[in-house]
């Protein structure tokens, strides 16, 4: 019913930016009635919550270390939501990931029902 496709990913030298995309669709999702997230995960470690976002998109909530550097934001009338990551560095290379439909914490993966596939995002120094 509901597929998340993420995009945007790549290879990029320290200090660098890159724009993920996530296009959502379904014939029965409502884009814009569901809160969004952002994960990441490397090799050997753990899903690591990036940034969320509300249905309104007029609240964000971000991982404490991440903020300043990474940007949330959603564009409804596109079904897309998007990560902005500048002043990226060797260790944001993961495997990153938006999923579909928090419920009350949006910071842990248990929340969500949709994920996408993954898009991996490599920084060499």
């Amino acid at each position: 019913q509901v597929e998340l496709v993420e995009s945007g990913g790549g290879l990029v030298q320290a200090g660098g930016s890159l724009r993920l995309s996530c296009a959502a669709s379904g014939r029965t999702f409502t884009f814009s009635i569901y809160g969004m997230g952002w994960f990441r995960q490397a090799p050997g470690k753990e899903r690591e919550f990036i940034a969320a976002i509300t249905p309104s998109s007029g609240g964000t909530y971000y991982q404490d270390s991440l903020k300043g550097r990474f940007t949330i934001s959603r564009e409804n009338a596109k079904n897309t939501v998007y990560l902005q990551m500048n002043s990226l560095k060797p260790e944001d290379t993961a495997v990153y990931y938006c999923a579909a439909q928090f419920r009350s914490d949006p910071r842990s993966p248990s929340e969500y029902a949709y994920w996408g596939q993954g898009t991996q995002v490599t920084v060499s120094s």
